[in-house]
């Protein structure tokens, strides 16, 4: 199973984000044997997208000439592609906003029209065994009117074979003082990756723990008030 991990933190390999996905992927392995590649977006040279739509007339060449050559190849060739990133203004970090605009040489420019009356672009590639997960980590002590507008997005860029993660508390992966309390949720991560790697999804129940913050939200607020 080939596993591309988009890493959009401007952090890079100190993301707090990454902590997670990296839990995560070290389930996956113990159930599948994977080939796995972090791509940290912030250091690879991605120009915007110009809306020329060239791409999707002929056949899926951007005119653009940078790293999105590599990650596109990459990305037709994996079966799951990992969104890691830390919530950024209710959305996702710039760079990786960047990254997800390019992926438009990915579909054509004929539109069909979906069972639900939703009408999307239909994909130049093969692309029907691929499966997408969104993992996001934010600084607020819950998931409550913070991660809806994100996930809407996801939900929209990727109407099938999608899996969404969210943690909030995120930061305290990196300090070391907080390993009493992320040790048990990296635990539930990993046997999370282990199910996805088993089943292509998650249920509910895994879910709904992986989204419950570690500490109380009262406290883990007043720790983050006196943090500068």
């Amino acid at each position: 199973m080939k596993v591309l991990v988009l890493n959009g933190s401007p952090k890079g390999e100190k993301s707090d984000t990454l902590h997670i996905t990296n839990a995560f992927l070290e389930g996956m392995r113990e159930t599948e044997e994977i080939e796995e590649e972090i791509i940290h977006v912030i250091d690879s040279r991605i120009g915007y997208c110009r809306g020329c739509f060239v791409c999707k007339k002929n056949g899926g060449t951007c005119v653009i000439r940078d790293d999105m050559d590599e990650i596109l190849d990459k990305f037709i060739r994996s079966d799951v592609v990992i969104y890691s990133f830390p919530l950024y203004s209710y959305g996702m970090p710039a760079n990786l906003k960047v990254l997800m605009d390019r992926t438009m040489p990915l579909s054509s420019w004929t539109m069909h029209r979906d069972e639900t009356g939703r009408y999307g672009h239909r994909y130049q590639y093969d692309l029907q065994h691929t499966k997408y997960l969104m993992i996001c980590g934010c600084g607020y002590p819950n998931a409550k009117q913070n991660f809806e507008g994100m996930i809407r997005q996801f939900e929209l860029k990727y109407p099938e074979n999608r899996t969404i993660l969210t943690v909030p508390e995120s930061p305290m992966f990196n300090i070391p003082q907080a390993a009493p309390f992320t040790k048990d949720k990296l635990r539930q991560l990993r046997e999370a990756g282990a199910e996805y790697a088993r089943n292509g999804e998650l249920c509910e129940q895994t879910l709904q723990q992986i989204t419950a913050p570690m500490i109380p939200e009262e406290i883990y607020a007043q720790f983050a008030n006196k943090m500068e």
